[in-house]
């Protein structure tokens, strides 16, 4: 039986993010997939027009019921949206003990609407930094992160990416694809490496969803057995392959 991969993160009604994004990477690239819903977004390419938070209680009954019906191999956390919901989830995670864990930490979608309280960023930092094997931030993300300015090299990322690990998480995956650069790179950085990703940029593609896709991939490939620097490879060749569908249906 394919391995499973859990993903906690809010429900995008087009199809194109969140957990339905989530599902189709983890099919693609072989694994199986359940979910715990955080909230119901009513959007499309244009914005958000409408979201629905879950009481946190529900989130983690979800959560719990998907972890006593069989193994979970890797979990993947996407939009958590406000606090209850992030210390919820942290605790069924410890309760758990989740063995591979993907943070991204979704804060604003890329129409601008904000998708996690303001008040709930402390207790991202708190209670779910400190589970992560691998936290996945844009350069946005990662700046509200450190409260810091957005980063514009490679160099800041790599900086950012060390402060970060700081903070708890075990490894950081720097997603340039907001950088000024000649590329799309991200960065991954560990506590005793560093190792760099590049890829031609896909010009003219839809990219909402693309964050989702990266670290639901990357989680898949963790479901999978890979170490975190073959899953990112394999996560990166797969986004190319999305983005590229993308632009070819454009």
């Amino acid at each position: 039986m394919k391995p499973l991969a859990l993903s906690i993160a809010g429900s995008d009604s087009c199809g194109g993010a969140g957990i339905q994004a989530d599902l189709a990477a983890f099919a693609a690239l072989g694994v199986r997939g359940a979910t715990a819903i955080t909230a119901v977004t009513a959007q499309n390419r244009s914005g958000v027009r409408a979201l629905q938070v879950l009481p946190a209680l529900l989130v983690r009954d979800q959560i719990d019921a998907v972890f006593e019906e069989e193994p979970v191999r890797a979990v993947k956390l996407g939009m958590l949206a406000e606090a209850a919901i992030i210390e919820a989830v942290a605790a069924s995670l410890r309760q758990h003990g989740a063995p591979a864990v993907v943070i991204d930490p979704v804060m604003i979608a890329s129409s601008g609407a904000r998708l996690l309280r303001a008040d709930a960023v402390a207790a991202l930092r708190r209670e779910l930094l400190p589970l992560a094997d691998c936290l996945t931030p844009n350069l946005d993300e990662a700046a509200a992160l450190l409260e810091a300015p957005r980063a514009q090299d490679e160099a800041q990322m790599l900086a950012q990416g060390r402060a970060l690990l700081a903070l708890g998480p075990r490894a950081v995956l720097m997603k340039g694809g907001h950088a000024p650069l000649t590329e799309a790179v991200d960065l991954l950085v560990q506590p005793q490496s560093v190792q760099r990703f590049a890829a031609p940029w896909i010009i003219g593609a839809d990219g909402h969803g693309s964050g989702c896709t990266l670290s639901a991939a990357v989680a898949a490939g963790l479901a999978l057995g890979d170490a975190l620097e073959v899953a990112v490879g394999a996560a990166k060749r797969h986004l190319g392959r999305w983005l590229g569908e993308r632009f070819r249906s454009s």
